[in-house]
């Protein structure tokens, strides 16, 4: 009796489709769904492991991030087009979306003219190696900062604020990048600063390089053959004569782009204090404001 009342149940029908023919669709779509997380699961666990293996780099973590994007896109393709498929009179549509000419023209189809142009700007940027995540960019001369993430269609950028910066892969891959962690690292700061006309150039010259020689992110650049000539490891010379100041530069070498950062601003600092003992003026423009008294 119980197995005749099931039977029936089954045979119903619900907006044209039998109870069975419904749970069965149910059931086989939720064994997709299962099926597609634990995939990706597994290939987000799997390069991960690539990353680091044992404590050693196995794969560039740059290119290990945007191809693990396009392999879970294309497990969640495969799995909407399983899902079409349980559907009567789909089949020929999950067919197409699974034979490759029928991706392509699927994404054609589908994707802006803005998208495709960004996808194919981040496939250039990960084998052309402009940078890579990590690295210290600046972009365009208004854009600088670390390096995050590249995806599918957008570079992230971590700025010193700690702001997350967006840009199109199209547009970073059009614009002039300034890669701070590009080959030698190494990194050479101008320090410069400007004294009276008045002022013992020498003697201003041999206390900024002094002070400079003290820091300690300052590194030697010198090659053995400029160690035997004699060459000073800090080089200053006058820049620029000025209005009212003589403009001297020193180059100063530090081992990053942040240590030399780093290091102009507390040397700015220290040579100005050195100044004011040793009373080399640093010269500044003064105005006179002439008031005049308007009677009537």
């Amino acid at each position: 009796m119980f197995e005749k009342e099931i039977h029936e149940f089954l045979q119903l029908t619900v907006f044209g489709f039998e109870v069975s023919d419904i749970l069965t669709f149910g059931c086989k779509a939720i064994a997709i769904y299962l099926f597609v997380r634990l995939l990706t699961g597994i290939t987000k666990y799997l390069f991960r492991r690539a990353l680091n293996k044992e404590g050693r780099v196995v794969l560039d973590e740059t290119k290990v991030g945007f191809i693990r994007q396009m392999v879970v896109v294309g497990i969640y393709i495969v799995g909407i087009s399983a899902m079409l498929s349980l559907i009567p009179g789909m089949e020929k549509v999950s067919n197409s979306i699974l034979a490759s000419a029928g991706i392509m023209a699927m994404a054609v189809g589908l994707a802006s003219q803005e998208a495709l142009s960004n996808i194919v700007g981040g496939l250039f940027i990960i084998f052309s190696h402009p940078f890579k995540v990590g690295d210290y960019v600046k972009v365009d001369d208004m854009i600088e900062g670390t390096v995050l993430e590249i995806t599918l269609r957008h570079t992230i950028i971590r700025n010193v604020e700690n702001r997350m910066i967006l840009i199109p892969n199209s547009k970073i891959n059009s614009s002039t990048i300034i890669n701070s962690s590009y080959g030698d690292r190494a990194t050479c700061a101008f320090v410069e600063i400007g004294v009276s006309y008045n002022t013992d150039l020498n003697h201003a010259i041999d206390v900024m390089r002094d002070e400079i020689m003290k820091h300690p992110l300052l590194i030697d650049r010198r090659s053995d053959d400029d160690k035997n000539k004699g060459v000073p490891q800090v080089i200053i010379r006058v820049l620029s004569l000025g209005d009212s100041s003589i403009t001297l530069r020193a180059w100063a070498w530090a081992a990053t782009f942040s240590d030399s950062f780093v290091m102009k601003c507390d040397l700015l600092k220290s040579i100005k204090e050195r100044f004011d003992s040793e009373k080399i003026e640093i010269p500044y423009p003064y105005y006179n404001q002439i008031v005049q008294n308007q009677q009537n």
